[in-house]
């Protein structure tokens, strides 16, 4: 009974320490590797009128402590014309606001890209929402066609395609 007693009191404090300060509950999230995010994802997206298949194998994102999703993964673009395919890469969902920059986005199915220096969104009407600026990272030891690293703060992560990569945030 000792136990069960000590137990349920430190989880009540932890449960209490997170309601106290819901931003900190907000800032934590875990860090999904293709293999979980897959599972989440779906085959196919929608996006400037065409479906397109997704490459799971090239997926990644959060599952934020307080419940939502972030999900990023490449799509095939083989379908599209090549002014299309030279600037949609990617899937992005969300299930909160995130900020790229200082470009708040608000949740919902978006299109990406890195291009010339630059994380490009778009809605799925291909329309563009705006641009932030992507980093290179030239010393990345292991860069993958997408994956979601942590960033320089608990509450900061990078969306990287290759070695170019876009820090983001979960926005306020």
């Amino acid at each position: 009974m000792k136990t069960f007693r000590t137990t349920l009191s430190l989880g009540c404090l932890m449960a209490a320490a997170l309601v106290s300060f819901p931003a900190l509950a907000a800032a934590q999230a875990t860090v999904l590797q293709a293999p979980d995010a897959s599972k989440l994802l779906p085959d196919a997206v929608y996006f400037d009128g065409k479906s397109a298949s997704t490459q799971l194998r090239n997926s990644g994102g959060l599952h934020f402590a307080d419940g939502p999703y972030t999900l990023a993964v490449l799509v095939d673009t083989s379908g599209y014309s090549t002014a299309v395919q030279q600037r949609y890469q990617g899937y992005l969902l969300t299930e909160t606001a995130l900020d790229f920059g200082g470009k708040r986005l608000p949740a919902g199915a978006y299109g990406f890209g890195f291009v010339g220096g630059q994380f490009l969104v778009m809605d799925v009407g291909a329309h563009d929402l705006f641009r932030a600026s992507a980093t290179h990272d030239a010393q990345m030891p292991r860069p993958m066609p997408l994956k979601v690293l942590p960033g320089s703060s608990a509450s900061d992560w990078k969306l990287c395609s290759g070695r170019d990569c876009v820090g983001f945030r979960r926005a306020q």
